[in-house]
């Protein structure tokens, strides 16, 4: 006898349940035209729990939740959250725009509660197209399969480890692991961090602050020319609107690969805040004498070794403005070496029906499809080089989620900004 999910034919399927797909189910759960369902193969919500550093923070305001820039009148939304939790009065008399990040994963998690249309503990194996029926056939690892117009993909980035960090053994880690592996880590004579992006601060000062209690050596190493600051200046900001959108993804492909290029600090970089605060505490605790804390800048990793013997690692580094090479041991290692999205293998029965471009990436319209049609398959956080700095923008996802509801629909659902900046950017 079937079961109600392979009888079922939905409009469409979510896979993956990060931020962007959750934000997603929040704004269709309203919208009866739509009847979609959220695959996910994690037990609950989790976002980042490996870096949930007391004090951490977003780096874009509450604004910037599932909801409120498509509906603010949404019952998804942080507001509505702390209301909730009989945190609203706290929150504002913090006076701070800025949620811990432990903060807004619970507010991920209270609305992922809420919504029916959520399946936890469900992973994916296979989507295939049923030419017969012209819908899309969802297979699970376990073995269900689910039917469906549309598909949207919200699969996110997983962790990037360097080609020579491959394979490497021992216990190195990746920077999203890192408060489970903190106290491992802190047992070992020497620490080596690279990577210089707002995660690699975070561990950097968090390390450096107990680094007289456990006695480590302590390296931070980049291949950026710089520490530098996150650009959050106002009139740079209007490069997440949708004008500028318009402008980036009419760019050439060529043009599009190289200012992704150029573009990473408008993402990428650190707190200024917490680069001045990581300055202010190498001063204090170098009043008592030098650190045993090291800080490399254009620095990149070009090999790495393991010895099992001494539990140590060799990593082989080439400084790019000087041209030479040097190396450094060190027993812990933690790559802060971000996150790189990756083409999902349950993809490959429908790859032909998909768009690519001359790099083997999604050719992403500007809608957000991915598919041959322009209307079937569509993409979350996967388009940096057609959408620009946008797409891991989280105050772009509900703006990016009502122009893919639009596109579902046929229509406008919730109103699309169309101009909102005083720049322009075309001549």
């Amino acid at each position: 006898m079937s079961t109600p999910e392979t009888t079922t034919t939905y409009d469409f399927i979510g896979i993956g349940l990060g931020p962007f797909n959750l934000g997603l189910a929040c704004l269709t759960e309203p919208i009866d035209e739509l009847n979609g369902l959220f695959l996910e193969s994690k037990p609950d919500f989790e976002w980042h729990s490996g870096m949930f550093l007391e004090g951490s923070h977003l780096q874009t305001p509450f604004m910037s939740d599932l909801v409120t820039m498509a509906d603010p009148t949404s019952p998804y939304s942080f507001l509505n959250y702390l209301k909730a939790k009989g945190r609203l009065y706290s929150f504002y008399i913090r006076e701070n725009f800025y949620p811990l990040r432990v903060e807004y994963n619970d507010y991920c998690r209270w609305a992922a509660d809420q919504l029916r249309s959520i399946r936890f503990s469900t992973t994916v194996a296979a989507v295939t197209h049923d030419e017969a029926g012209d819908v899309y056939v969802v297979t699970t690892e376990a073995g269900e399969t689910y039917r469906a117009r549309r598909i949207v993909l919200g699969t996110g980035t997983p962790p990037h480890v360097p080609d020579s960090c491959q394979g490497l053994g021992g216990d190195l880690i990746h920077n999203s692991r890192y408060l489970p592996n903190k106290e491992a880590l802190q047992k070992k004579k020497s620490i080596t961090l690279v990577g210089s992006g707002q995660s690699a601060a975070e561990i950097y000062y968090d390390l450096l602050s107990e680094i007289d209690v456990h006695g480590y050596r302590l390296n931070w190493v980049t291949r950026s020319p710089r520490f530098f600051p996150l650009e959050y200046t106002k009139l740079t900001l209007e490069m997440t609107s949708p004008e500028y959108v318009d402008y980036f993804h009419a760019l050439p492909e060529q043009t599009r690969y190289r200012l992704e290029n150029q573009q990473k600090n408008l993402f990428k970089g650190i707190d200024g805040e917490l680069i001045d605060a990581i300055f202010d505490l190498l001063y204090q605790k170098n009043l008592a004498g030098p650190v045993p804390t090291r800080l490399l800048t254009n620095s990149a990793l070009h090999s790495a070794a393991y010895d099992d013997t001494s539990g140590t690692y060799t990593l082989g580094f080439h400084q790019e403005e000087q041209g030479t090479g040097f190396t450094l041991d060190s027993e812990g290692l933690i790559l802060a070496t971000g996150y790189k999205y990756t083409v999902p293998a349950f993809l490959e029965p429908v790859r032909e029906q998909l768009r690519w471009d001359s790099q083997g990436r999604f050719d992403v319209a500007r809608n957000y499809s991915v598919d041959t049609t322009g209307s079937r398959v569509f993409v979350q956080n996967a388009s940096v080089h057609t959408h620009s700095i946008t797409s891991p923008d989280l105050g772009m996802g509900a703006y990016r989620n009502a122009y893919i509801i639009g596109a579902m629909l046929g229509r406008e659902y919730y109103p699309v900004e169309k101009t909102i900046a005083f720049q322009e950017f075309a001549a």
